[in-house]
């Protein structure tokens, strides 16, 4: 579908961005793979399927803790040499493996999840990413939809798979709701909606962080884009984290089958 509709646009006007890296998906079963092999596998079949003749931004979806991260470089650099792909990412990698694979080639962007609760990369990663020119590409900036709104809350599906995830059951979801219903009266306060004041908080951390929400309503799209126009001082930002106190958040960030990928744990190999 991708493929198809940059066939209707200017290609130069499109910034195309994938991942490789996960082997397999069935259900909640995945492994990654980062040999120099596998990235040149995955970079030719992305390339083949999109029908594209570059890749503007490749990312390693989950970093093999088993291989080297300079062995994994070094074949994406070989690629963007190639002119197969023109810039190179990395998603929820630690400063470790961020400083090692940009000493051999320069990295774009570093895919984390950062909301206002999931503050943890605050210490570490984005100093880090700040100090090398590194953009950081935010997923999941409204907490996995939490604050998209107290609907999304009160109709959350029994069977649905975020309702497996641990900040969305129990207690845990109880204890959450506090947190969003003091952001909702402080986006009051800004004639703005929660959704809205949570991106807006994540705007203002830097321009060198970009969040990416999802969405599949143009009426969501709007409300996203309208958090542009929320404009924060520095007192507003720590009343907003003050409402979201991080070390009052209820469960864990990711599911406990994919927690092993995470940053934290996202050391390789040395060379």
């Amino acid at each position: 579908m991708v493929g198809k509709a940059l066939k209707q646009l200017p290609r130069e006007k499109v910034q195309l961005a994938t991942k490789f890296g996960i082997i397999s998906s069935d259900g909640f079963q995945f492994g990654v793979n980062g040999t120099p092999e596998y990235v040149r596998t995955c970079c030719e079949a992305s390339l083949k399927r999109l029908d594209v003749n570059y890749i503007d931004l490749y990312y390693q979806h989950r970093i093999d803790v088993s291989v080297p991260i300079e062995d994994t470089m070094g074949e994406l650099k070989k690629l963007v040499n190639e002119g197969k792909i023109r810039y190179i990412g990395l998603s929820e990698a630690s400063a470790d493996t961020i400083s090692r694979a940009h000493a051999v080639h320069p990295i774009t962007a570093v895919q984390m999840e950062y909301s206002l609760w999931t503050r943890e990369i605050e210490n570490e990663i984005i100093p880090l990413c700040r100090k090398l020119g590194i953009g950081i590409v935010s997923y999941s900036p409204l907490g996995r939809g939490f604050f998209g709104g107290k609907a999304v809350l009160e109709s959350l599906p029994a069977d649905s798979l975020l309702s497996m995830h641990p900040r969305f059951n129990g207690e845990n979801l109880e204890k959450n709701k506090l947190l969003y219903n003091k952001l909702a009266k402080l986006a009051a306060k800004h004639a703005c909606t929660a959704p809205q004041l949570a991106l807006a908080w994540l705007l203002h951390q830097g321009s060198h962080i970009i969040p990416i929400p999802g969405t599949t309503r143009v009426k969501n799209l709007d409300i996203n884009i309208g958090s542009l126009d929320v404009k924060l001082t520095k007192e507003d930002l720590k009343e907003i984290c003050d409402a979201v106190p991080i070390d009052e958040v209820g469960g864990e960030r990711e599911y406990e089958v994919f927690s092993k990928y995470v940053w934290n744990f996202a050391n390789t190999p040395s060379k």
